[in-house]
């Protein structure tokens, strides 16, 4: 690579985390370290959530004393946060029996607030939402689950558990029946839009409408629909979600599907039968694994209209399927893997403008974490870019919290 290659690099991740890069950092990884310890297990979940307070300081978790077996209705975990400026301290804040294992009960910190946290639960038979001040230690019950949050804080989009958790293990919540468990199409549940102000709670975008709508594959007759997977643009202006069906062989299919935050305006972005993790770059594209005729599997920028135009990204270096993030400025993805052969899980950095991979670590994930319970790695980034956690066993003490520190690459 040429010098001006290579300080245009870096200069670009200086950008994205406010460091100035100097040095070499394709010998050495950065320095990584637990935030939790034993013996019970902590973990975050999914990638695409609101895991630090806009400060940095405090990085939300779950905690949870078994491991290696589908969650029971009546197992509770405990939600809360550790402080990254006073040893790693963990704090306390609640507690959940509505949660999984790849997404645990939803809990983010709301857009926008520095006090306000939110996960879900399960009360009188119902799924719930719990809305906590951390500092006034105010809770508010809201009586719908959520699943993402708008970038204003005030807007959720959910689904229904019930059904998510019959149909994907692992996704859902153990503990209520599907009331729609005979209809593979149903007209009663779908995307509901939640006001967190007034708790209030609409159904917009129905199974069967969705279902029915845009292109139809030869897969989806006779299938059992659901959704997976709600995510709103940075601006708030659309949400994206999953559209899936399974067959009668239990083989699965998928749609990517946008809409406004009232369900109108809806768009089939990706009809083609794959897609998997994915990110909104900006307000207009997302970066998702699908597969696609130019390139077949692999990373491409979607735009966001029907049909939408797409855009391979990294096809020799990003070749897996993986949690896809972007650092702050959206020039750097941030990224990971599956196991590989040896069981390792490797995180990295990719900027696709200068086809640039740097590796962030390679954990090992032991063979009993595997299926339902397997533990991915799903890495977050800080508000400014410089720190990212991972939920990793690699340490022997469980599932834990573990922080990579983007810094080290600016003191080398």
């Amino acid at each position: 690579m040429s010098r001006t290659r290579r300080d245009l690099l870096r200069g670009a991740l200086g950008a994205a985390t406010g460091l100035a890069v100097r040095g070499s950092w394709a010998e050495d990884l950065p320095p990584v370290r637990a935030i939790t310890r034993g013996p019970k297990n902590h973990w975050f979940g999914y990638y695409d959530k609101l895991e630090f307070d806009p400060t940095g300081r405090y990085v939300l978790g779950m905690e949870v004393d078994f491991e290696h077996r589908s969650p029971r209705p009546e197992d509770r975990i405990r939600v809360g946060m550790v402080d990254l400026q006073e040893r790693d301290r963990w704090i306390e804040l609640g507690s959940s029996t509505a949660w999984c294992w790849q997404q645990g009960c939803m809990l983010q910190w709301v857009p926008g607030s520095r006090t306000q946290v939110i996960w879900n639960d399960r009360e009188a038979g119902n799924y719930v939402s719990r809305l906590l001040d951390v500092k006034t230690r105010q809770v508010k019950t809201l009586s719908t689950p959520i699943y993402a949050l708008s970038p204003d804080g005030r807007t959720a989009v959910s689904l229904d558990f019930r059904r998510l958790g019959e149909l994907r293990p692992g996704y859902g919540y153990n503990g209520i029946p599907d009331p729609h468990a005979a209809d593979p199409r149903p007209k009663e549940t779908g995307i509901f839009r939640v006001n967190l102000e007034s708790g209030r709670s609409e159904l917009i975008l129905p199974i069967a409408e969705v279902a029915a709508f845009g292109p139809q594959l030869p897969s989806m007759r006779g299938a059992t629909h659901y959704f997976n997977h709600l995510l709103f643009n940075p601006d708030g202006s659309r949400f994206v979600f999953l559209h899936r069906w399974r067959m009668p062989n239990g083989a699965r299919q998928t749609r990517m599907l946008t809409a406004r935050p009232d369900g109108s305006g809806l768009r089939v972005v990706d009809a083609n039968g794959l897609t998997s993790h994915f990110i909104w770059r900006d307000p207009e594209r997302i970066l998702a694994w699908s597969e696609q005729p130019s390139h077949g599997k692999a990373f491409y920028l979607f735009e966001d209209r029907d049909g939408g135009r797409a855009e391979v990204v990294g096809k020799d270096v990003m070749t897996q399927d993986g949690h896809c993030n972007y650092l702050p400025g959206g020039e750097w993805v941030l990224n990971d893997t599956y196991p590989d052969r040896e069981r390792r899980q490797n995180v990295c950095l990719y900027h696709p403008k200068f086809g640039r991979r740097i590796p962030l670590g390679e954990f090992l994930s032991p063979r009993e974490y595997t299926g339902e319970w397997r533990c991915d790695t799903h890495p977050r980034v800080s508000p400014d870019g410089r720190y990212v956690v991972i939920d990793s066993p690699h340490s022997g003490e469980g599932r834990q919290l573990h922080l990579i520190d983007l810094r080290g690459l600016a003191a080398r």
